[in-house]
Formats: C-alpha cells, structure tokens, sequence
C-alpha cells in the first residue's frame, strides 16, 4: 500500500516550469580580481567542508554565518548544472570557506528524474553531499542524453516517479553506477532508491519551498530569507551578493 500511495502521490504533484534563462558568457568570476568584493581577509578556514542535513535539505558552511543562502535546484535543469560549473566553487572559496555566509541546497522536484536523482543525492553522509551534488549536476550532460534518447515508453515508465520507475530509471541511466563507483553499494543505493517515506518528504518539502518562497524556476535563491527576484544564474547572483557583502554595509 504504501508503494502505490507513493505513486499516486507522485504522480499527480504539480511540477514547476521548466527552468529559468542560461546565464551568459560573461559570468564574471569576480573572486580573482583585486576590487572583488569578496577579497581574501587573510584567514584560511574550512567552513565550506561542514555539511549537515535540514528539514528540507542540506546546509553547507557555518550555521551562524552573517548571512543565508538558499539555492533552489532541479537536477534535470541544464542552468542549474551551468551555476554549479560557474558558482558554487567560487561561492566556496570566497563565502563560505571563511564562513561569511552558508548555503543551504534545496531539490525541486520537477519529474521522475529530479526525485530519483535527489534519492540518490541523499544516499549516504551528509559530509559527501557536496559530492554526490555536483557530480550528478557536473555530468549531467552525458545522462541526460541517455534520458532523450530513451523510448517513449521507458520516459513514461520513468515519469511514474514510483519504487519500480526510480529503480529504472537509476539502472538504465546508469545513476547507480555512478554512486557505487564512489564506494557506495549497490544494495544501500537499492535501498535508498525503494523509500517511499522518503520520496513523498522530498516532493512535501519541494511544495513547501513553492507555497514559501513562491519558487517558479530554477535555480532560484534566497538571501537571508527572501526570494532573489529574477536571479537564476551566476551572472545575476554575484552582484547581489557583492552588494551585501561590500565594506560597510553589513547589518547591524
């Protein structure tokens, strides 16, 4: 029983529009330039190595940072793959790392693929989140093709989101591979891919986050609790937070 309900669940959940605009080739890096505002203050710390898990997904860097990001990502979003490639190492390098700032990532479910994928995201400890993260973001390019050129009939099984479909869907597009190559089992991968309590949290939370912070692409941030308005790339996030994080304007 509690497999169909998960499937039913599953299946009706109202997904969110596709994703947002590419960012450019004009991203600026930014964290190598003498006026970045994210200069070097002569501390060498490691706070982008602290993961620990949320209620809605995982934080990454010093929980009592001065300021709070939250990145709303799909793991199906080619943009959200760019914004790992272009942001999230210099997001730890500059922020994070000295603690200045945490990052909490949050998936958005949009389909059978976004919700096996962040089953498999989740599939062992939190401080190999960052990981298992941005290795299915950083190779999404060649999984993705598999998933285009699948029949009809295996996207459709796929689509369902249920135990059977999320299993695969994970075989077929080798995701499994990937995990146990980085020493997880295939038996806990199997595991993992076959909770339903933990498919129906995921798609909760993702509906929680819309109803919240009225999320409506990906990826979406939010600083210090409010939704980035028309901020879905690099190019787009690394002016605002050049701006909280410039000389003199830090909260009270």
């Amino acid at each position: 029983m509690a497999a169909l309900a998960a499937a039913s669940t599953i299946a009706v959940f109202t997904a969110l529009p596709a994703t947002a605009q590419s960012s450019g080739d004009d991203s600026p890096n930014g964290l190598s330039d003498p006026g970045s505002a994210f200069g070097d203050n002569g501390r060498r710390a490691s706070w982008h190595a602290e993961v620990e898990q949320t209620e809605r997904g995982y934080l990454i860097g010093n929980p009592d940072a001065e300021a709070a990001l939250i990145e709303f990502i799909s793991y199906t979003c080619g943009n959200c793959a760019t914004f790992a490639r272009e942001g999230e190492g210099a997001l730890d390098l500059a922020l994070l790392a000295p603690g200045h700032m945490s990052v909490e990532v949050r998936p958005v479910i949009r389909n059978g693929i976004d919700l096996t994928i962040s089953m498999l995201v989740q599939c062992g400890s939190e401080d190999g989140f960052k990981d298992r993260h941005r290795m299915y973001l950083l190779r999404q390019d060649s999984w993705m093709e598999k998933v285009r050129n699948a029949p009809q009939s295996q996207q459709a099984i796929w689509a369902r989101g249920d135990r059977a479909a999320r299993l695969n869907a994970a075989q077929a597009l080798d995701l499994d591979d990937m995990l146990a190559d980085r020493g997880t089992s295939k038996s806990d991968i199997n595991t993992c891919l076959a909770d339903d309590e933990a498919a129906l949290t995921l798609i909760s939370n993702g509906n929680a986050d819309r109803d919240d912070f009225a999320v409506a692409a990906t990826p979406s941030f939010a600083l210090d609790g409010e939704l980035l308005v028309d901020v879905h790339n690099w190019t787009g996030l690394y002016p605002v937070l050049a701006e909280r994080f410039r000389p003199g304007n830090e909260p009270d």
